[in-house]
């Protein structure tokens, strides 16, 4: 099975959002990522509900939706409502993780979990016969184009493992710091879905790159 694809619009372009859309409806991208950030569970603001709902409106791909904002479960129903295809929380910010899971599921989405790079694995064993896919941030999140941490390979061979153990169907995603280099290691230990921003849209031909990324073995 190939890596999903899943393209970071965070450093594309924004003055010309639509068109970096259309390109990615033309690509071989399986999914859009679209981070939404509030500047208090991590140091950044990107954007929101009417951005998520207006790129909707243009994209032929489903939407990837990362909420790394606190209580997130004010506002599932609004970014369902905007387009979202799949929504991941993060663990940290979840006091009430099943039910924010078992709601999201609710709305006909996929739910996803994301672990920060310093949670261990081990965090998410009561809730992995239930969720569609765990994030693993592959660097602090809230900035773009920062280093991967490479420690990463052994916590994702860790949780492929805690998967099969609990005979879970969740995919295992991964985000930060990814390139052509780092995305082959990352399929052999265990990941199914590739998050790429900087790799992507600041390369000659996003295009091409993707389709690159998408012919890994």
């Amino acid at each position: 099975m190939g890596l999903i694809i899943s393209p970071s619009i965070l450093n594309s372009n924004f003055v010309n959002l639509q068109r970096e859309i259309e390109m990615l409806n033309t690509s071989e991208a399986d999914w859009i990522h679209l981070d939404i950030m509030d500047g208090v569970f991590v140091p950044n603001i990107s954007f929101g509900q009417p951005v998520v709902a207006a790129i909707h409106a243009i994209s032929k791909k489903p939407l990837d939706v990362h909420l790394m904002i606190v209580d997130p479960d004010r506002y599932i129903d609004e970014f369902a409502a905007a387009g979202a295809s799949n929504i991941t929380v993060h663990f940290e910010a979840c006091n009430h993780l099943f039910r924010t899971i078992q709601y999201i599921k609710q709305k006909g989405l996929k739910a996803g979990v994301a672990i920060n790079p310093h949670t261990p694995v081990q965090e998410l064993e009561e809730v992995l016969s239930e969720i569609d896919l765990i994030l693993n941030m592959t660097v602090n999140p809230g900035f773009g184009g920062q280093s991967f941490i490479e420690s990463s390979y052994e916590k994702i061979i860790r949780l492929k493992e805690l998967i099969i153990k609990k005979n879970s169907k969740a995919l295992i995603e991964v985000d930060g710091g990814i390139d052509l280099k780092n995305a082959k290691l990352l399929k052999n230990a265990g990941v199914d879905i590739i998050v790429s921003g900087s790799a992507i849209f600041k390369s000659q031909s996003p295009s091409d790159t993707i389709k690159k990324f998408k012919r890994i073995e």
